[in-house]
């Protein structure tokens, strides 16, 4: 079989583990910050700096669509994210693009075709590039078909390509099920972000599955002062817990199987009515003899 003998370039990833070649759609609710985590991705491949604070990235050449922005808008973001490093040569910005099927597509595969070492494209919002629903079409095809036509230019070029969208107003179990609209636009991406705002400690967290990226979640914190997304240590679970769960669960973790009694000793707390009403149980800890 031809396939098997078949040799094919690695690959390439804009943000390891995070963002790699392909559509990568990054969804979340009004206002919690996606453009400014875009953005920031934007920059840190521009610059081959480190994304969300901590993992290092390949330089690139990078295109940013801030669809909702205006140019005023996106000049004080920049300045914001920058700081006092000067622009990055590797980074295009526009606020203007018209619909995929009315010359958008043809305007990002020109610019892609004037860089050939182009590692991101952000297009943000997906609403303001997919252009009118055909009403011929299902409701799964008419969100299915704007999206094949970026992983097309996406697989073309072999670049990543981060689409930044909305999640539903109503709460999903599975953060797959969060996403706005059908199933059509998870269905024709490689890999899928959701940001959430926990209501513990972190101000977010990121979920993330795709065809061939490891299923994870990452707690993040927003540094208003810089326009920064940046990454939290340990696992998401210890920032959205509240104080005491989260002493509760590093304890267990670390130490191994305990019952509630000898956490209690150890933390000082009455620990089996905070394990009950927090549905700890089941995290390393046995029941008392």
């Amino acid at each position: 079989m031809e396939l098997l003998g078949a040799e094919f370039p690695p690959h390439k990833w804009a943000v390891e583990g995070i963002i790699a070649e392909g559509v990568t759609v990054l969804a979340g609710p009004p206002k919690i910050g996606k453009s400014w985590l875009g953005l920031g991705l934007a920059v840190a491949v521009a610059t081959g700096g480190r994304a969300l604070g901590r993992v290092d990235v390949e330089a690139g050449d990078v295109l940013y669509l801030a669809l909702e922005d205006t140019p005023r808008r996106l000049q004080s973001r920049l300045r914001k994210v920058l700081g006092r490093s000067p622009a990055p040569d590797r980074l295009t910005v526009a606020t203007e693009c018209p619909p995929l099927g009315a010359g958008g597509r043809e305007r990002i595969t020109a610019w892609l075709d004037g860089h050939p070492d182009a590692r991101l494209v952000v297009i943000d919002v997906f609403a303001r590039i997919r252009g009118r629903a055909d009403r011929q079409l299902s409701p799964y095809d008419a969100d299915y078909a704007p999206m094949a036509a970026i992983k097309a230019v996406a697989d073309s070029y072999a670049v990543a390509v981060v689409v930044v969208h909305h999640t539903r107003k109503a709460a999903a179990e599975d953060f797959l099920d969060s996403v706005s609209g059908t199933q059509g636009i998870a269905g024709a991406a490689y890999a899928l972000l959701v940001l959430a705002r926990s209501r513990g400690q972190a101000d977010a967290t990121l979920s993330v599955t795709g065809r061939d990226i490891s299923e994870a979640e990452f707690a993040l914190t927003f540094a208003a002062d810089v326009g920064a997304w940046q990454l939290l240590d340990g696992p998401a679970i210890e920032h959205t817990l509240g104080d005491t769960r989260r002493r509760i669960l590093r304890l267990v973790r670390e130490a191994g199987a305990l019952t509630p009694s000898q956490i209690s000793d150890r933390l000082g707390i009455e620990a089996r009515r905070r394990l009950q009403r927090h549905r700890l149980r089941g995290h390393h800890v046995r029941p008392d003899a």
